[in-house]
């Protein structure tokens, strides 16, 4: 194995990057970020395929509102996508992302970056300096063209605006679509600074040809020991970024390979059972029986199973009992105390005869029984358990 280039550590959401952490696989959701609940699902999709720090745009102050929403539903940490208006980077670290990516080449105003650097400081909320080719500085480019050293120095200058507020939990980003312009600039970086790099060929284009691009930079510099996180920027479904850089990773020894697939949510005000006793009891269970399957363990049953219909088998849990659903679709309602079991069982069930033989066994009565287990839970807890209408009623007043 070759060694890997030491850098800081910084916690995004939770997920360790640098400083020799495991590298993490990022990706990004397609859908409108304004549209709560498609996104989450995207979120819950992407997770399990692999993703393990998702980014939403945060284009208008409506995806900042719904990112309220969202951050405390998603299984993964989420990173908002910044572009030319510093109020909604202010607005997304309201709604409490677990991270921002700015653009140098569209926020450009010195005492804009300074004061999200200052108000990401104060919350402990790391940022990724996304410098992009094709969106650099024009008074850059104009003194160093489109080269390697033009994208460093844009990083480098972004870089003293947050030393000058005290500000140093960044990772970056050098990413052109010319794979050996990319593979310069991260050399020159890395050799720069000891800050975490996230890795990618942006716009690489449709499969097959992006995912050959994105590989040929990606694995070059991972080889090189160069690069913390990483994210496949396909003209594709998502799923396909997410299931290309976990397959690259563990192509290259980077991640142990392994056959199950677990996802759990981080919990929130509506989960009535320890998630996380859970999962775990579910992890160890399902990997001594080594089968290739995706699964999800939800603490609640109002948005469990639509969160994580892209599983192929998941519980939710609700009222004392657990709602079994296979790709979303409620088969059995079974005692609390019985969640694990039912899991393995029909995990088995569906290694054993598909996906459609799993339905075709469903109990006919578990759809309407988790309805009205998911009506009473409403009725009980109300729509906003986590007060994410409080948080976008405190953005609109920015």
């Amino acid at each position: 194995m070759f060694e890997r280039r030491m850098t800081r550590s910084v916690n995004v959401g939770g997920v360790q990057v640098g400083a020799g952490a495991p590298i993490s696989v990022q990706s990004m959701t397609t859908t409108k970020t304004a549209d709560a609940e498609a996104t989450l699902e995207q979120i819950y999709a992407l997770a399990s395929s692999g993703a393990e720090i998702v980014r939403c745009t945060c284009n208008e102050m409506e995806a900042a509102e719904a990112l309220a929403r969202i951050v405390p539903r998603s299984p993964v940490p989420v990173i908002a996508d910044i572009h030319f208006q510093h109020r909604l980077a202010l607005a997304a670290l309201d709604a409490g992302v677990a991270c921002l990516r700015l653009n140098p080449g569209n926020i450009r105003k010195e005492d804009h970056i300074k004061t999200i650097a200052s108000e990401a400081r104060d919350r402990d909320v790391p940022i990724r300096i996304g410098v992009n080719a094709g969106s650099l500085d024009p008074d850059i480019e104009d003194k160093y063209g489109m080269t390697a050293v033009a994208l460093v120095e844009s990083a480098k200058r972004e870089l003293g605006y947050f030393e000058e507020v005290g500000f140093d939990e960044v990772k970056i980003s050098v990413k052109a679509s010319d794979v050996r312009l990319m593979v310069e600039a991260y050399r020159l970086l890395a050799d720069t600074v000891d800050f975490p790099l996230h890795l990618g060929v942006t716009e690489a284009g449709p499969p097959p040809a992006g995912i050959l691009k994105a590989t040929a930079g990606i694995a070059t510099l991972l080889n090189e020991g160069i690069g913390d996180t990483i994210r496949y920027s396909l003209t594709a479904d998502p799923i396909e970024e997410a299931r290309a850089g976990r397959q690259l990773l563990e192509a290259l020894g980077l991640r142990e390979r392994s056959s199950l697939d677990l996802i759990a949510c981080p919990s929130c005000g509506r989960a009535e059972v320890d998630v996380i006793s859970i999962a775990e009891m579910a992890q160890e269970a399902l990997t001594e029986l080594d089968l290739p399957i995706q699964v999800a363990v939800m603490g609640c049953v109002v948005n469990g199973p639509g969160e994580a219909k892209g599983a192929d088998l998941g519980i939710a849990a609700g009222r004392k009992r657990g709602h079994l659903f296979v790709r979303g679709q409620v088969v059995k309602v079974v005692p609390e105390d019985h969640m694990v079991d039912a899991l393995i069982e029909w995990a088995q069930k569906v290694v054993s005869e598909g996906i459609d033989g799993a339905l075709a066994a469903a109990d006919k009565s578990a759809e309407a029984e988790a309805e009205a287990d998911r009506a009473a839970l409403l009725e009980l807890q109300g729509e906003d358990v986590n007060d994410a209408e409080a948080i976008v009623e405190m953005i609109r007043k920015r």
